[in-house]
């Protein structure tokens, strides 16, 4: 049973190595995936056949028996791998994959290069070597995307993404890699070598750039998955037994009764939302204090977890620093993460959480603060990213989880986390917490309505991507709802929407992961009644890994029976 299992993360690894290399797998180093019109049949028939094999094997992978699922990793993991066969093969026959989208090639291109270079820089391994081999095996990859997309109709929203990350490999690959090297010490003969294979790579991204500002049809329907993928995206991605219609009905009622307690909650705190948000920014931090304010807002939310018992919480600590000189001029055209999960198989004792440096400029930097105010650094990067959130979820899944796929599914990659299976539980768990956070009386009054703003927007976030993918509401109906219902301002609102747009039925994971933990937690309250602890109630969930929620809670309640 281990074997068809094995294949199939070698075939994860092997068929996607810039995943491989996020992920701490370095095998692949050198590679790019091969998207090439003949590879994606081959990677189709190659996925076709796994899950033919798995499903012979695992039988009942498919079934309902949760505590067989719970107490058989193999068969758990089998049920994940078929889900996500199941996925990509319908993606990559869409307009959505490979075969309709540039940002997906742009994203992988870029990344197969940063992912090298934001590694641990006393590697020892020929780094630079697979810098040289990923750059000189640019030129094909992107003229491949090319071919393979050479008679899509593409939305031009996706043009424009796919073109922000040509410049930012024209950054990366000119200033970048010359300040990775010098940080390297590099010798000169190498240096030398490298610049020249980056020069090329410049060169493939500036064609591809060329091309992608050539006329090409399009048509905005595109923005839309449709009903069926978005279907198969919830039932076997997320694991969720619910319909669409429950979920968005769901989702509308409860954006009106949130958006009313905000309005009740902001005028109690503050007068208005609109004056909340003033406040907000004048609450910052000093120049002198900017770095040291992430130190030591971190360190308060570990010492009030430790004290409540809360959860199990590793000593595995973040450091706040600026961006790398490498990256930090590439980093506002990427998807560029300040904190990009650690990889599960690369060993870390202090873990670099990255945010932009101030600006030199006095009035630039007094701007850059109070947009990075101390409710934006508390809620987004200590609670949610850093701390209690996304940093101590990745730890239970790397160390505790016996799922593999639970190990490695929420790692952050070129566009996306790797495997679709993991959102619920990944931002699930990071927006419980700042909720958490709040119920242990951790958040001041002006932070409570910025999350309660948060609460929010995940609901809107909910119904435009259900709205959007089953064509009930177009593109611009979907950025005005943003626009007038959640005060995003016109380009904010776009922005949002084409990423909805460009990979559906994940903007819902953050609502449907959370209401699913709180469902979960309320059941097993009911359920073991003066029994119930807490703490054992997050480390079980956590446990599991990085794996749907909605599944996980299946499985926990089927255990309490």
């Amino acid at each position: 049973m281990s074997d068809v299992l094995d294949r199939f993360f070698e075939h994860y690894y092997k068929r996607r190595p810039v995943n491989a290399t996020f992920t701490g797998v370095h095998t692949y180093d050198e590679f790019l995936p091969d998207w090439s019109e003949q590879g994606l049949w081959s990677l189709d028939a190659e996925m076709h056949a796994l899950r033919a094999e798995l499903v012979t094997v695992f039988p009942q992978a498919l079934g309902d028996d949760m505590e067989a699922l719970r107490e058989h990793t193999d068969l758990l993991d089998a049920r994940l791998a078929i889900a996500f066969l199941d996925i990509q093969i319908a993606e990559n026959a869409s307009r959505h994959g490979m075969r309709g989208n540039p940002a997906l090639w742009s994203g992988e291109a870029v990344f197969s290069i940063a992912s090298l270079m934001m590694r641990n820089l006393e590697r020892t391994d020929d780094v630079e070597g697979q810098v040289r081999e990923r750059c000189a095996r640019l030129s094909t990859f992107l003229s491949d995307a090319q071919e393979v997309m050479r008679d899509a109709p593409i939305p031009m929203e996706w043009v424009a993404k796919a073109l922000r990350d040509c410049e930012g490999a024209e950054q990366l690959l000119t200033k970048g890699i010359v300040a990775w090297l010098t940080l390297r010490g590099s010798d000169s003969a190498s240096a030398e070598a490298v610049r020249v294979a980056t020069g090329a790579g410049r060169d493939a991204f500036i064609r591809f750039s060329e091309w992608l500002q050539t006329p090409k049809p399009t048509r905005a329907s595109l923005m839309a998955c449709g009903a069926p993928m978005y279907d198969l995206l919830l039932s076997e991605g997320h694991q969720c037994t619910r319909s669409r219609a429950e979920l968005l009905a769901d989702a509308r009622n409860a954006f009106a009764i949130e958006k009313a307690t905000l309005t009740a909650l902001a005028a109690s705190v503050a007068g208005s939302w609109e004056d909340a948000q003033a406040q907000m920014a004048d609450d910052r931090p000093s120049r002198e204090n900017y770095l040291a304010a992430f130190e030591e807002t971190w360190a308060r939310c570990h010492a009030r977890a430790v004290e409540r018992d809360v959860v199990t919480w590793p000593e595995w600590p973040i450091r706040y620093v600026s961006f790398p000189e490498s990256t930090r001029d590439a980093a506002p055209f990427l998807y560029y993460l300040f904190y990009r999960s650690p990889a599960p198989f690369d060993p870390y004792t202090v873990y670099d959480y990255v945010v932009p440096p101030l600006p030199v400029d006095a009035a630039a930097a007094e701007k850059h603060l109070r947009a990075w105010n101390q409710s934006a650094i508390t809620l987004n990067h200590v609670v949610h990213h850093g701390a209690i959130g996304h940093h101590v979820q990745n730890w239970h899944a790397y160390h505790r989880a016996t799922s593999r796929i639970g190990k490695i599914a929420a790692v952050d990659c070129a566009n996306r986390v790797g495997m679709f299976c993991a959102g619920t539980m990944a931002e699930g768990w990071a927006c419980y917490a700042t909720e958490l956070m709040e119920e242990l009386d951790f958040l001041t009054p002006l932070e409570r309505v910025s999350e309660q703003h948060s609460r929010m927007r995940f609901l809107a976030r909910a119904i435009v991507d259900i709205e959007l993918h089953q064509e009930t509401m177009t593109v611009d109906e979907c950025a005005a709802f943003y626009r007038d219902e959640v005060g995003m301002s016109t380009d904010v609102a776009r922005a949002e929407t084409t990423k909805n747009a460009m990979f559906p039925c994940t903007a819902i994971m953050y609502w449907l992961g959370t209401q699913s933990i709180l469902h979960l937690r309320r059941d097993m309250q009911t359920k073991l009644g003066a029994a119930f602890s807490l703490k054992i109630f997050h480390d079980t969930m956590l446990g599991y890994g990085s794996i749907p929620v909605p599944l996980v809670a299946r499985m926990m309640m089927a255990e309490a029976a």
